[in-house]
């Protein structure tokens, strides 16, 4: 069950600590050590490489914080976290699949 949070304490300067992370730990340790999966709808892009967006905002959030959250704990959909990266100044599309179209689950 999601629950509403404070996320007006989340600075950009989070977020990119959060993808330094991503970078330096990689995909499989990042999700290990925080317990998010990868996406499945929507890509956060930055600096021309594709990161999650609610295992980031997820730590952006306990950077920021000090709270450790749970991916049930918020939603990551265009009503989530991609609205609250993209109020932050980030960019996030639908994800790309094989087709290399947007995933239609999203328009």
């Amino acid at each position: 069950m999601t629950r509403s949070l404070p996320w007006s304490e989340v600075r950009d300067a989070d977020v990119h600590r959060a993808l330094a992370e991503y970078d330096r730990l990689g995909p499989e340790r990042f999700f290990a050590v925080h317990g998010f999966a990868p996406t499945t709808t929507y890509e956060l892009l930055w600096a021309e490489r594709s990161y999650p967006p609610k295992g980031i905002l997820g730590r952006a959030y306990e950077l920021a914080t000090g709270e450790r959250l749970a991916s049930a704990d918020f939603e990551g959909g265009k009503a989530g976290a991609v609205k609250v990266l993209r109020s932050l100044g980030f960019t996030v599309e639908a994800k790309r699949h094989a087709s290399g179209g947007p995933d239609p689950s999203t328009r």
